[in-house]
């Protein structure tokens, strides 16, 4: 393990100690490139499956300091976006400086990123680009001027408002009522579930959110996050030492495998209907593995993503 992870974490037991860690810079890195990848894969995938892709509320877990997911989504046809964080820390000027460089993408149906998992072509051309599903009309819809409009007034409001366009920040996001039973179309997450710790609170949230026949779409990174040198040596460590790696930092890692999600889907009711999953290779041997860990599969020993797409049964509520 890294020893640098296990200070860190024991730092945060020390009254006043917290304040001392390294702080992200302020801003977003992220290049406006990576969200709008994201968010075709997601619509990409969704078409692969013959899901729906027309999704009229999104809501999306984790988006970090900039919307750039949700706003490629209502660049694309959405009318409402709940964006759901642990804590309120998004940039209206960086969310507005990402919708237009989306703005740009899009007219000029630039191919997402040849990277990625899984890796696959979006139309039936061997294209990047889903133009099966973002056909001119749609995309010419979806931009108009009064359209764009009503978006970038959105953006600029700080609470909640009614209006054609509807950009709603919800944090925390660990209570279920914040979105409204039964009326999202569609829930994406990219990298984030790993970083819950209660699976089946957040699953059963997301299920209620959903309505019959709605969708929910993630990417789920079951990595050590660079908390170990190998990629699965987080499964090495004994629970009174992650404990310690841990410390107050909920938003760490859970260290749940793929099974473990399929099993929360699956027990809240979810039909799961696309499940596609990433080796790894040079992690640790079976034999590091700590004592809770011993009894993984194969299967979810060298799985360390997932990409996971399950519906709500229509008839349900």
């Amino acid at each position: 393990m890294r020893i640098r992870a296990l200070l860190k974490g024991a730092l945060t037991f020390v009254p006043g100690a917290p304040a001392l860690l390294p702080k992200p810079p302020p801003g977003s890195t992220t290049a406006t490139s990576y969200y709008y990848g994201v968010w075709l894969k997601h619509l990409g995938l969704l078409a692969a499956n013959g899901l729906d892709t027309s999704p009229t509320v999104v809501a999306e877990l984790g988006p970090g300091d900039t919307l750039g997911v949700g706003l490629a989504a209502l660049l694309c046809g959405a009318d409402k976006y709940y964006a759901l964080d642990l804590l309120a820390y998004t940039q209206p000027r960086k969310n507005l400086a990402v919708l237009d460089e989306l703005i740009a993408l899009l007219s000029k149906r630039t191919p997402r990123p040849d990277k990625g998992f899984p890796e696959f072509a979006y139309s039936r051309g061997g294209e990047l680009f889903p133009t099966e599903v973002l056909t001119d009309e749609r995309l010419a819809r979806a931009s108009s001027p009064a359209r764009l409009a009503h978006l970038r007034e959105a953006l600029g409001s700080d609470t909640p408002r009614a209006g054609p366009i509807v950009v709603q920040y919800r944090a925390p996001w660990d209570d279920a009522a914040v979105i409204e039973r039964d009326s999202v179309d569609l829930v994406v997450s990219q990298s984030v579930l790993e970083h819950v710790d209660d699976l089946d609170t957040a699953y059963r949230a997301l299920y209620q959110w959903l309505r019959p026949g709605g969708v929910m779409s993630h990417l789920i990174d079951l990595r050590s996050h660079g908390l170990t040198k190998e990629w699965n040596g987080h499964w090495s460590i004994s629970d009174p030492m992650w404990a310690v790696m841990r410390g107050k930092r909920s938003f760490l890692i859970n260290r749940e495998p793929c099974s473990a999600h399929l099993e929360h889907i699956r027990r809240c009711g979810f039909e799961i209907l696309y499940v596609a999953q990433r080796r790894g290779a040079a992690g640790i041997g079976r034999a590091r593995l700590s004592k809770r860990w011993q009894p993984l599969s194969d299967d979810d020993f060298s799985c360390n993503s997932v990409f996971i797409q399950a519906r709500k049964p229509t008839g349900q509520a």
